[in-house]
């Protein structure tokens, strides 16, 4: 399944100042690396088509495909959704919390706060309605999630484990190949996950 970033009812960034952010910043990174649209697709494995639609704030890339783009750009998504700086503590208004998924029935995805790529930790807030599925292909080596349910089941499975995360429990998982997460209860899913990528020499 592939999730495309959408406009959501809950407070926070738009769809509109999130693509626009987007733009700004994978183009702003790519002229400053001095990389053209064909090497930064080939690096970011998209296709140019995406990557010039990205830039021009017309394209609804998905999580993945933001993930791809900020590796080969050495950044982490919070970087290119614009949730980063440069001081020892910021402050990320609730307006300005992007939604990065939003699933068929309205659950969402939240990127609530993130730090400067390569190395970088992300916070998130997801909202699953039942029957709501979230596949991802991987990403990059040695990426860690840690995950806490505050409401429902999270069935969470990776390419060697199935785990069932009811509310009150955590869990910590290597999301360097495909998996997904769903809500196959019947009640709304809602979950906080850490993203760890650091690249070790």
């Amino acid at each position: 399944m592939t999730k495309k970033v959408n406009k959501t009812t809950e407070a926070g960034a738009d769809l509109h100042s999130v693509s626009a952010a987007v733009s700004r910043s994978i183009k702003t990174h790519r002229k400053a690396q001095k990389l053209s649209l064909d090497e930064l697709a080939r690096r970011a494995g998209v296709s140019k088509g995406m990557l010039v639609e990205t830039e021009k704030g017309t394209a609804n890339p998905s999580i993945a495909i933001l993930c791809k783009i900020a590796a080969a750009l050495g950044l982490s998504v919070a970087d290119i959704v614009n949730v980063t700086d440069s001081p020892s503590a910021w402050l990320i208004a609730s307006e300005e919390i992007p939604t990065l998924w939003q699933g068929e029935k309205g659950g969402s995805a939240r990127l609530l706060a993130g730090t400067s790529g390569p190395d970088m930790i992300e916070l998130w807030r997801w909202e699953m309605y039942p029957g709501e599925l979230f596949a991802s292909p991987g990403h990059p080596v040695g990426t860690l999630e840690l995950l806490h349910v505050e409401k429902g089941t999270l069935s969470l499975q990776t390419q060697s484990a199935i785990l069932t995360i009811k509310a009150g429990c955590s869990a910590v998982a290597r999301t360097d190949t495909a998996h997904h997460y769903a809500n196959q209860g019947v009640e709304t899913l809602i979950f906080t996950m850490s993203v760890a990528e650091l690249h070790r020499s």
